[in-house]
């Protein structure tokens, strides 16, 4: 991959890395280290903002991920910001607005960006939308089962105690559909791109690259 990729794929990196970081450095006024990075690791958006920073922390270092990862990584960290900014968006302040506005806005425009103007698109199809649904499946059971054990949820659609497990079941899968949907028009934009441009290197779509 060549330099200019790998530059703003770094910077897209330290945007990720220092909104979640600065986030962690606000909390630690009022929680230890490692229990504020416990109680981070329950959100969705700290978890995948973290994935953006690695990936693309891989990238700039000459890694070049597949056209499934790199599509489904832009898919999440883009549902990350639609559904904050639909559903539970909030007012903030000072430094804790930046941090905010980093992880639900600027963070998924960065990275919508790099993939549109350097991601590898050939290869996605329909089973793809469906393989993209298995993080935000993960991560649904993963703070299901933490809630059991402590009793925290982290937004309101998890919650068994305000919707009962027939509600978290009916927004998990309206949710997934959404998921889905967005992974399908994905699909179709990517295929779309791939027959503009000049072809990349073809990657594997069955899994991210060795690198």
């Amino acid at each position: 991959m060549s330099p200019t990729p790998r530059l703003i794929a770094l910077l897209v990196a330290l945007l990720a890395a220092t909104s979640v970081g600065v986030q962690l450095w606000l909390g630690l006024s009022r929680r230890p280290l490692l229990d504020e990075a416990w109680r981070m690791a329950r959100y969705f958006t700290n978890l995948t903002n973290v994935l953006v920073a690695l990936t693309f922390l891989r990238i700039a270092l000459g890694w070049r991920p597949s056209a499934w990862w790199s599509a489904g990584l832009t898919l999440w960290i883009v549902i990350v910001g639609v559904v904050y900014h639909a559903l539970l968006s909030r007012d903030l302040s000072g430094l804790r607005w930046w941090t905010d506005l980093g992880q639900h806005s600027a963070v998924p425009v960065a990275v919508v960006l790099w993939w549109l103007a350097f991601a590898p698109k050939h290869g996605l199809g329909p089973r793809h939308a469906v393989l993209w649904l298995s993080w935000p499946l993960v991560y649904v059971a993963y703070v299901l089962v933490r809630g059991t054990m402590d009793g925290r949820h982290p937004y309101f659609f998890v919650d068994p105690g305000r919707l009962g497990w027939d509600g978290v079941a009916l927004w998990s899968m309206g949710l997934g559909v959404g998921f889905w949907l967005a992974g399908l028009g994905v699909v179709l934009l990517a295929q779309r791109l791939g027959r503009s441009a000049p072809s990349m290197k073809r990657d594997d779509p069955a899994g991210p690259e060795a690198g």
